[in-house]
């Protein structure tokens, strides 16, 4: 679910049974000759010469990496008199490893914990309104329920929850998540599993990744409006930014609605891709289950960071940020939003996500260039993984 997988997932593959093994020659093989390309609008006759570098680099992750397909969407900065900068989508790949079908433009995809960003900006909105406060301790709202092993949630504020800093335990290492597939999962089950483990650390001394941070977070945006989660960031985020093709899914939803790419995952690390499209993301709830497309996402990116979701102060703190190397050098982490250094000087905004089936990665600068790439299989490797962040360097610096 997170950065852009789960990072942390990622980390503990062999508990977590996420990563995979590198996908066989003979299905690379396959996908790189199927590749297929889409530019929106077509390049100009100047420019139909020049190699794209954002589709070079989405057909490498296919034909080098074994992913079964690749997609970007690509917007360019603002212009001065107001105007939305152009888009560009592309593809590589096969949407249907089966029937070869092709990678549907912009097609949907399930964004895993890019889903704390919205997340995260419900809290805000919250604070903004003084119903919430960042840093009032998380047992004001949800009284005794957040107990454990070093745990306490007179501890614990809402700042650290949505910063990582709480020291609240991974609940998805205690998951068999490829079991989970088509099992609905209650939140406060998911909390009940993380507290029977022991605190990680005590609350603010350090940074670390969990999704157990966002349930919560997911918990109290629930208790302070009596509304579910899901209507929350639907009406407050989605509805708001315009995103005609994001939603989150209802109780017992395990289908992507719209045009989508297949996504695939292994389950024994020598064995064949799986299709692994249709899952109960409940399991993510407010950490990682949400569908969305690329252009979708650079559409939130940008109203973000443009001042249309959050009041000037809670969009000053969900930018101030720690240190978060464990996600790549140096990246640092706000309150549900990464920054990135670029290669071509300055950072861009994001977050990203993994979740069985996909990986997505991107974000915005603040001149509104903006970027997402999502693959439709969790990334094998390190290797692979950063050539997919590398992608999103590309895409932003061109």
């Amino acid at each position: 679910m997170h950065e852009q997988t789960w990072q942390k997932l990622r980390s503990r593959a062999g508990k977590q049974r996420v990563r995979r093994r590198a996908v066989s020659v003979a299905v690379a093989v396959t996908a790189g000759v199927m590749t297929v390309g889409a530019l929106v609008p077509p390049a100009s006759a100047a420019t139909a010469t020049r190699p794209d570098t954002v589709q070079q680099s989405l057909s490498a992750l296919v034909r080098s990496d074994g992913l079964p397909a690749a997609l970007a969407s690509v917007k360019d900065r603002d212009g001065r008199d107001g105007r939305e900068g152009r888009t560009r989508s592309y593809t590589a790949g096969v949407g249907d490893l089966a029937t070869g079908s092709k990678v549907p433009r912009d097609g949907q995809v399930r964004i895993g914990s890019n889903t704390k960003m919205f997340t995260a900006v419900v809290m805000l909105q919250l604070v903004g309104e003084g119903k919430v406060g960042l840093d009032t301790a998380i047992d004001t709202y949800l009284p005794g329920l957040v107990r454990g092993d070093g745990t306490d949630g007179r501890r614990i504020t809402v700042r650290q929850l949505l910063q990582h800093t709480s020291g609240l335990p991974e609940y998805t290492d205690e998951l068999d998540i490829t079991a989970l597939q088509h099992r609905y999962s209650e939140p406060r089950e998911l909390l009940d599993i993380a507290l029977k483990q022991k605190a990680d650390f005590s609350p603010g001394a350090k940074w670390e990744y969990s999704n157990t941070n966002y349930v919560v977070a997911g918990l109290i945006v629930q208790k302070v409006t009596g509304r579910p989660v899901g209507e929350e960031i639907t009406r407050r985020v989605i509805d708001r930014a315009g995103l005609r093709h994001t939603y989150f899914p209802a109780p017992g939803d395990m289908t992507v609605h719209e045009p989508h790419p297949k996504g695939y995952l292994r389950d024994s690390a020598d064995g064949p891709l799986r299709d692994y499209t249709e899952m109960d993301p409940s399991w993510g709830w407010a950490a990682g289950a949400m569908v969305s497309t690329n252009t979708d996402l650079n559409r939130f990116h940008t109203a973000l960071l443009g001042g249309r979701l959050l009041p000037a102060a809670q969009l000053a703190e969900i930018r101030t940020t720690v240190p978060a190397d464990d996600l790549g050098e140096g990246v640092r982490y706000g309150l549900g939003l990464a920054s990135r250094p670029l290669s071509c000087g300055g950072v861009y905004w994001g977050h990203g996500g993994d979740i069985p089936g996909y990986e997505t990665r991107g974000g915005a600068t603040d001149d509104g260039r903006a970027a997402s790439v999502a693959v439709t299989a969790v990334p094998t490797d390190e290797a692979a993984a950063r050539r997919v962040e590398k992608t999103v360097d590309t895409a932003l610096c061109r």
